[in-house]
């Protein structure tokens, strides 16, 4: 053990007794491990869940969940057949007809509440098999995602009886069945997302989560179960693309809702073309985080890092391109340095973690490729000197400075923790810049002046535009993109409209 004599003590001030400033960055002593303890209760098997009830896969068969941290098997998951899809799918089209589609919204409301208590009651379980399964560190699952996933279910309960209210002067009714698949990134957050607004407004579900991270959906089955949710309305099933795709192209659906990469979601629209399905899709993101030369450039540093650190970048609306403008771009890019040298790259349960591990082998391997394009391409990159665990899958922060939109790394969605950085001279250039790109899915500004926000706001081709903030979310406020990052919106309002018919 070492001693106290051996280790390194900050030189603090005898005025204040605090370290002395230029040792705030300074080489301290390494924490002690801090791992949350709490028993994520998981199964080392799970089925489909199939009208109320967790049922064998018809072909048998079963695929293992990782953990990215450790490259060890959590659990079994069933791998869906077409067959079993029809199966999850007349089950909803039965509770729609005969339950779910009649019940009083004050009725569906009691479930919605039911549902985000028990979630609240079992939130420490749901975050660390949220992060075991996922990678993401455990201080994202336990004070983000699970509180997050909980306020979608008690904001839509809200709706459920006060749904003549959502389009004054029109009638709503709910479509029917719908066919939702989720992404890797948020699993239990998206599965809040698309089920909340879905069931609130009458609808019965048949939902497909990410193969690698199933886990934390089939858990919520049993929430599902324990609220007393009618058989049929939920309706979980589990694989590949193959069952993602049984799923999208199933008769029976009456809206498709997708959440997923921009190529997928171009395969989905010319599938559905020419049908009478509703579809709202929430795709890719090469985000535009503004700064201006008179924005508070200490907060605006800490909220680059929430905007693409933070999430090892496994965001859609992750800031990952930053736009500086040119009388702070060396302060800001010395700023960035010196704070992504202290993140703390490792086991993501850690609760000392800031970065914790890349989702799957196939995710490392596209991130190291981009970032050895920028490289190759002449940007500057930059690197701190952390050790990473020799098990897992894991990234570096990485910084490139030198970027120009000709760079792939400028133009294309990495989904890691890698940030380019541009400069700008004006506000028009940083408008043009912002919007020089294929996606719309969001972006941020930061200043001190409000009419420049404003005029962002109105010009930045964007679903969401943060002000001197990133990464902030409310299930009232409406999410969702323009251009090829989708179109309809989720959350608020306008997120219930996209599951109901207007008269």
């Amino acid at each position: 053990m070492t001693s106290l004599a051996e280790k390194k003590l900050p030189r603090v001030s005898a005025r204040s007794g605090r370290p002395a400033p230029e040792l705030i960055f300074g080489d301290l002593w390494e924490f002690d491990p801090s791992p949350e303890t709490a028993d994520p209760k998981l199964k080392t098997r799970y089925d489909l869940f199939i009208d109320g009830q967790f049922v064998a896969p018809k072909l048998g068969k079963y695929f293992d969940s990782i953990n990215p941290a450790s490259e060890q098997k959590l659990a079994e998951i069933a791998q869906a057949s077409a067959a079993d899809v029809d199966a999850a799918y007349q089950a909803a089209k039965a509770a729609y007809d005969n339950v779910w589609g009649k019940l009083p919204g004050r009725e569906r409301a009691k479930y919605l509440f039911r549902i985000a208590r028990l979630l609240q009651d079992r939130a420490r379980e749901f975050a660390v098999a949220e992060t075991l399964d996922g990678g993401k560190p455990i201080k994202e699952s336990r004070d983000f995602d699970v509180p997050m996933a909980a306020a979608h279910f008690f904001y839509h309960a809200g709706w459920a009886d006060k749904l003549d209210y959502v389009a004054p002067g029109r009638k709503v009714a709910p479509l029917g069945v719908v066919g939702q698949v989720i992404p890797w990134n948020f699993p239990l957050l998206m599965l809040a997302w698309k089920l909340a607004p879905a069931l609130a407004m009458g609808n019965t579900v048949v939902l497909k989560p990410a193969e690698t991270t199933s886990i934390t959906c089939l858990k919520l089955a049993e929430i599902l179960q324990d609220a007393g949710l009618p058989p049929g309305v939920v309706n979980f099933v589990t694989g590949a693309g193959d069952v993602g795709a049984a799923v999208l192209n199933h008769p029976i659906p009456a809206k498709i809702a997708f959440t997923g990469s921009t190529e997928v979601g171009k395969i989905i629209m010319r599938s559905l073309a020419g049908t009478e399905k509703k579809m709202t899709l929430e795709l890719g993101g090469k985000a535009a985080n503004i700064v201006f030369d008179d924005a508070p450039l200490n907060q605006a540093v800490e909220g680059i890092v929430n905007g693409i650190f933070f999430n090892q970048g496994h965001v859609c609306c992750a800031g990952s391109r930053l736009l500086v403008h040119e009388p702070v771009a060396e302060q800001v890019l010395t700023k960035l340095k010196n704070r992504i040298k202290v993140l703390r790259v490792g086991d993501p349960i850690d609760k000392n973690t800031d970065i914790g591990a890349i989702n799957s082998k196939e995710q490392l391997q596209k991130i190291t490729a981009m970032v050895a394009s920028g490289v190759k391409e002449g940007a500057e990159m930059f690197q701190p000197a952390c050790r990473l665990p020799a098990k897992g899958f894991y990234f570096r922060p990485t910084l490139f400075s030198g970027v120009s939109m000709s760079h792939r790394i400028a133009r294309e969605e990495i989904f890691g923790p890698v940030l380019s950085i541009l400069t700008f001279r004006t506000v028009d250039e940083a408008i043009e810049r912002a919007n020089n790109t294929a996606y719309g899915l969001s972006a941020g500004v930061w200043t001190d002046k409000g009419s420049r926000i404003l005029k962002m706001s109105t010009e930045l081709k964007a679903g969401v535009v943060w002000a001197n903030t990133y990464n902030k979310f409310d299930p009232a406020s409406p999410f969702g993109g323009y251009k090829e990052s989708g179109f309809g919106r989720e959350g608020g309002r306008q997120g219930l409209l996209d599951y109901c018919k207007l008269s």
